[in-house]
């Protein structure tokens, strides 16, 4: 039975110090909750330690499976009031993810309709034919069927933290699964307590969703727990390494989706007005704090000065501020130790030879647009993943040069190429080694309805979203059924 919606959906009272179980009770201990853009305490979480997480997955064990034997429509009724609920507090949602997050207005309005849109997409998962029929012999029915995995366990990082965490607990939910999600502490309340309340609100059966904000060692305990079934992961890639070498040591199914070193590569019969509009929207999108955002900009040498020109002036034209307190281009980074990395990743590119163009300087978290251009193949700002709002912009000369350039990284998570002759991108992106590859577009793409992941050291190959939701959180079950037991003869 749904429950009827408070005035407002967070009320302070509800979560202040607490985390989500089923109920809202006392986390092992406490964590503040922080404004990137003005240091301002927002509020304190729970914190689930070790303990707490193994309570977490033995309840979700033993909710699970009433909750996957409810009829198809009962549990896509759920979803359905969960997206009417995200709708109707969709203003109170926006400004959570704004002032928790350090998202612009516009951003944090995108992410809350994706989110929504995540929700209303899953409620046609529990409907979907849940298998086939094999051929097999006379007398005998030869069946292959999805069942639910289990329990799983979400791990959901801070930049997209509502979209990340609910495109994998809608459908594995909507698929019969039970839920424990670890939002990344410093955006708990957006990406975890918002989930955790429209389901409630939504009368998901108590003990089917768990929240449960923790840090690594709680992300560990998660990942090794006897009860999860499968780990689904959004982060670096360098924490996802960790996960993957648990998960496999534990003979967990795992779905990592992780970072990304990804090139935008525009052509020399490119407009060039259109060009540059990609890239900044690219590059400096949340700061670009982004797994997809476009970490280098590959230009031909031929309109490498004027397209290097355009692009300091549209940088220097961005505004960058508080995202609470006004209209501006880019909110802070997340917090100091980001803000340090990306500037020392255009420090060192300076020493190793590039040229800063513009930006480069901070003030508190608020990071300038920046170009850096004459960047090398052996350049620490080519090869890094900065996840700030850094344009690395890299001449070369031909096709092939663009592709090698490219493909040269380990990670392979998105691709872009900006032209006028798309049969040429056609030809290029056959060759590049991305699982996601836009043309006449730029690199920062989700549409909920697609498949979703990288290759290499930006995952492990598994992709979510879309039709890929129905694989991944479920798992065949072969069946036969004959009239009879036949007598063998041994």
């Amino acid at each position: 039975m749904s429950v009827t919606p408070a005035s407002r959906l967070l009320d302070t009272d509800i979560w202040q110090a607490r985390l989500f179980t089923g109920e809202w009770r006392p986390g092992s201990h406490t964590s503040d909750v922080m404004e990137p853009a003005t240091g301002q305490r927002l509020g304190r979480i729970g914190m689930a330690d070790a303990d707490l997480i193994a309570q977490s997955a033995a309840s979700a064990s033993g909710a699970q499976p009433a909750w996957a034997a409810l009829p198809y429509d009962e549990r896509a009724s759920v979803l359905r009031r969960a997206a009417r609920l995200g709708e109707t507090h969709f203003d109170e949602i926006v400004e959570w993810v704004v002032r928790e997050s350090g998202s612009t207005r516009a951003k944090a309005g995108f992410e809350t309709s994706v989110t929504i849109k995540a929700l209303h997409e899953a409620t046609g998962l529990p409907s979907r034919s849940a298998g086939e029929v094999l051929p097999s012999v006379p007398g005998r029915l030869s069946l292959a069927r999805r069942r639910p995995l289990g329990v799983i366990g979400v791990i959901s990082p801070f930049n997209f933290p509502l979209y990340l965490a609910m495109r994998a607990v809608a459908p594995a939910l909507a698929l019969g699964n039970a839920v424990v999600l670890k939002p990344d502490p410093r955006t708990s309340v957006c990406g975890g307590f918002v989930i955790a309340r429209l389901f409630e609100l939504a009368g998901l059966p108590n003990g089917v969703l768990h929240v449960v904000p923790g840090d690594g060692a709680a992300g560990a305990a998660l990942t090794s727990d006897p009860h999860i079934a499968m780990i689904q992961f959004t982060g670096s890639t360098a924490a996802g390494r960790k996960v993957g070498e648990t998960a496999g040591r534990h003979l967990k199914k795992v779905s990592l989706e992780l970072g990304g070193k990804n090139s935008l590569i525009v052509l020399d019969d490119a407009d060039l007005e259109l060009a540059v509009a990609n890239t900044a929207w690219g590059v400096y999108l949340h700061q670009g704090q982004i797994c997809m955002a476009t970490g280098r900009v590959l230009v031909q040498r031929k309109i490498y000065d004027r397209f290097v020109e355009k692009l300091v002036d549209k940088a220097a034209s961005l505004t960058v501020g508080d995202p609470a307190a006004g209209d501006v281009a880019l909110g802070p980074l997340i917090n100091a130790a980001q803000r340090d990395h990306a500037a020392r990743v255009v420090a060192d590119a300076q020493q190793a030879g590039a040229t800063l163009e513009t930006g480069g300087h901070f003030r508190d978290l608020f990071f300038e647009p920046t170009v850096l251009s004459g960047v090398t193949p052996d350049n620490p700002a080519f090869n890094e993943e900065i996840f700030g709002p850094v344009a690395v912009v890299v001449p070369f000369d031909s096709d092939e040069d663009a592709i090698a350039l490219a493909n040269r990284t380990e990670y392979g998570l998105s691709m872009a190429i900006v032209t006028s002759n798309v049969g040429r991108a056609l030809r290029m992106g056959e060759r590049l080694r991305t699982g996601l590859l836009h043309i006449n577009d730029q690199t920062v793409n989700d549409e909920v309805i697609n498949p979703f992941g990288g290759v290499g050291a930006s995952g492990n190959g598994t992709s979510i979203g879309g039709p890929a939701n129905w694989e991944e959180f479920t798992q065949w079950q072969w069946m036969t059924v004959k009239g009879e037991a036949p007598l063998y003869p041994l």
